[in-house]
């Protein structure tokens, strides 16, 4: 016993010199010597060494996270964020083909995200909200198959919202809220099977609740749809009634006409209902004010027969990014 003991401290302490000797593949030294150059001192002063993983008695570079894959190490997780870094994104980034996380946020990067960003196959969060970033969205990110989280809001993206987010059978969190976005909203989003979070609030958008539910089995994971702040038009479908699973429904300052159909109050985990400042008519079904889960119901600023009456306390509805993070 004492034997195999010793044998495999042997074995554990070779393992850790492998470890400790090891060094971190020459593509991704490049890549974040780059990223490095690129992103100016407030970066530079933290990352001292010829090695990001860490060579020696310096330690990794900071944000930066390394795991052994055969003889060498590899970068699989960036995160530098909240240092007013300035600048284009840094497209030597998408290099690091081993990536699961990539955290930018809260900087002053600029310029689109490239095309190269698809080559990142391993990634599964992606943060790059409160940025500068402009132009359209590559239909390269629907490349990202592995995608879980994806957090863009408070840019200046613009343009359509590329269909090829459709392609992220992974995806959970869709947060696009707070930029220029135009045009209608896929409807083929629905078909993200695992998607709960939708937030689309604060842009151009236009077209129907029709338009994006129009598939009776879409959006079965969906808890949290915000669309408020936008363009849409129509009423409110029926199809609302089969998304099973929602729990927040937000349609705020938007021009959408019509009653409020009796089948709203059909959906079991209804929490809160944000109709307020749109063109919305008739009476308010009496199943909402008797459903058992309904906290808020938001309805000023429309065309309601006397005696329709809120709901709740009425507080501005913010959900907070770091509620969904890992």
């Amino acid at each position: 016993m004492a034997m195999v003991s010793s044998l495999t401290r042997i074995c554990c302490f070779l393992l850790l010199l492998s470890v400790a000797r090891s060094k971190t593949v020459k593509r991704d030294v490049k890549a974040l010597n780059e990223i490095k150059a690129s992103l100016g001192w407030r970066v530079v002063y933290a990352w001292v060494g010829d090695d990001p993983c860490g060579d020696g008695d310096l330690p990794p570079w900071s944000g930066v996270t390394c795991s052994q894959q055969g003889d060498y190490r590899v970068v699989t997780e960036l995160e530098v964020y909240a240092v007013s870094i300035v600048g284009l994104f840094p497209t030597a980034v998408t290099n690091l083909l081993d990536l699961t996380r990539l955290d930018l946020h809260n900087n002053k990067l600029t310029g689109p995200i490239p095309p190269q960003i698809g080559r990142l196959k391993h990634l599964r969060s992606l943060n790059l909200r409160w940025n500068k970033l402009q132009d359209a969205l590559p239909p390269e990110i629907g490349e990202l198959k592995k995608l879980t989280h994806l957090y863009l809001s408070f840019n200046n993206f613009k343009g359509e919202i590329p269909v090829e987010l459709a392609n992220l059978p992974e995806l959970r969190y869709l947060y696009l809220h707070e930029n220029r976005f135009s045009g209608k909203i896929p409807p083929e989003l629905g078909s993200l099977k695992n998607l709960r979070h939708l937030d689309l609030g604060n842009n151009h958008l236009t077209g129907t609740l029709r338009d994006l539910i129009r598939n009776g089995d879409g959006f079965p994971s969906l808890r949290n749809l915000y669309l408020n702040n936008n363009l849409l038009g129509g009423g409110l479908p029926d199809q609302l009634a089969n998304l099973t699973n929602l729990e927040i429904l937000y349609l705020s300052y938007n021009k959408m006409t019509g009653p409020v159909p009796p089948k709203l109050a059909q959906l079991p985990r209804l929490t809160y209902l944000y109709l307020d400042h749109n063109s919305f008519i008739g009476r308010i079904p009496d199943g909402l004010y008797k459903h058992p889960f309904l906290k808020e119901l938001y309805i000023e600023g429309n065309q309601f027969k006397p005696g329709a009456k809120a709901k709740g306390a009425h507080k501005v509805l913010e959900a907070s990014d770091s509620e969904f993070l890992f």
